[in-house]
């Protein structure tokens, strides 16, 4: 065999062993690339709710006030003014009118704000804090129930708390709000909690489901001109949630239905997902409430109140309870 052949030989041979290297690199590469691609980052709160430990921060018997009101026959959120302390805000749900009612820890009737432009397609939950101008405090309302599933966006209106020093039943106060417009990652769903992180102005959604409750987030700062899809960050074993709310410096959670009620206490640089991941305690409630529907911290941290919905039960009165911390 001459020089030339077997120099042509080994030369195929040094081919064909680099074009196998380089396959199987590749092939090696795919599979690293297919091992590395995302996986569901929606957690579980794997925790069984009825054996839990009982908080002992607050009052186990309510302070039970009644609403001058008794008209309103379906409340269903409730938030303690930040600009005005001493003042609460709620309002009733699907198909009433367009207007958040204003009353104090007495129960006294001082006036109504009115949401111009804005109708009450079924409003559920609300929440007040921090907004896009650092010197102001907000309200958010959240049109966010859905009994039906069927609507492909929701809302979460938001303006700016008025000066309500001089507050009176014959109060009335326009506002045009933002209109902060949503829609879920899947298909659509039906919601009465809405949760406002005042550390990170983060708006937190919880959803009615039965014995279930998926935590879905709108970072901030919220669109106000295009429609935003939320995140779903979480799911949990809560039965028919009803509301919820976050304390004034960020580091308390409370979550109800009509028969219970939950409480966290957040570690230091603790977000709210990571709280809500551990199991919460059970937190005083005197099942007064035939069909309670809203829950909100005092705005000093004093305490959380609770209202319900009496429509549906008659002989029962629109009021407030207050559970006081120890």
């Amino acid at each position: 065999m001459s020089i030339k052949i077997i120099l042509s030989v080994l030369f195929a041979c040094i081919l064909s062993l680099n074009c196998r290297k380089s396959t199987e690199i590749e092939t090696i590469t795919d599979t690293s690339i297919v091992g590395l691609l995302p996986v569901d980052s929606v957690k579980k709160g794997n925790y069984d709710l009825s054996l839990l430990e009982r908080t002992i921060v607050f009052g186990s018997i309510p302070t039970v006030t009644n609403l001058k009101r008794q008209d309103l026959l379906e409340l269903s959120g409730l938030a303690c003014s930040k600009t005005n302390p001493g003042l609460l805000y709620t309002h009733e749900d699907s198909g009433n009118l367009n207007e958040i009612y204003i009353t104090n820890t007495k129960g006294d009737d001082l006036g109504r704000i009115v949401l111009d432009g804005i109708s009450n397609r079924d409003w559920e939950d609300l929440a007040c804090g921090p907004g896009p101008e650092n010197s102001k405090n907000y309200l958010y309302v959240g049109e966010i129930g859905d009994n039906n599933s069927v609507y492909p966006t929701i809302n979460v209106y938001r303006f700016q708390e008025p000066d309500l020093t001089s507050a009176s039943s014959q109060t009335v106060v326009h506002v045009v709000p933002d209109k902060l417009n949503f829609y879920y990652p899947k298909s659509p769903v039906n919601a009465e909690s809405l949760m406002l992180d005042p550390i990170t102005k983060d708006l937190y959604i919880m959803t009615k489901q039965v014995a279930q409750s998926n935590l879905f987030v709108a970072r901030y700062p919220q669109s106000t001109i295009s429609t935003t899809k939320l995140t779903q960050l979480a799911s949990f074993p809560f039965d028919l949630l009803t509301s919820v709310d976050i304390s004034p410096d960020g580091s308390e959670i409370l979550v109800r239905t009509t028969g219970q009620i939950w409480y966290w206490k957040k570690l230091p640089n603790e977000t709210v997902l990571d709280a809500m991941l551990r199991k919460p305690l059970d937190a005083p409630y005197f099942r007064n409430e035939h069909q309670g529907e809203a829950i909100c911290f005092a705005h000093d941290g004093s305490g959380y109140f609770t209202t319900s919905e009496t429509k549906k039960f008659p002989g029962d009165v629109a009021a407030l309870s207050f559970y006081k911390r120890y």
